[in-house]
């Protein structure tokens, strides 16, 4: 595979997984939508720790460190507010 378009793999994964929550919420099920979309920021968080910057792609914004604390504090931001809210469906 040309190594180009593999760097580009992980955002691919992660985008593909925020697309799915995407989806879930335009179709009403925010909760639902908002956890694919924490999972996405998680998964990013774990691709950034355990890939080399040359294959992480774009998912590297600044260092490896600072990358990680923001995806996973975002992730774990979403998760928390999309499972404490209630009244709605999940």
């Amino acid at each position: 595979m040309n190594p180009a378009v593999r760097a580009h793999l992980p955002f691919a994964l992660v985008m593909a997984i925020v697309a799915a929550g995407f989806v879930r919420i335009a179709q009403y099920h925010w909760r639902e939508g908002s956890v694919l979309v924490a999972v996405a920021l998680l998964v990013a968080a774990l691709l950034r720790a355990v890939l080399s910057p040359e294959q992480a792609g774009l998912i590297v914004i600044r260092s490896r460190g600072v990358d990680i604390l923001a995806y996973t504090a975002f992730g774990a931001m979403i998760l928390f507010v999309a499972l404490t809210i209630t009244k709605g469906p999940l």
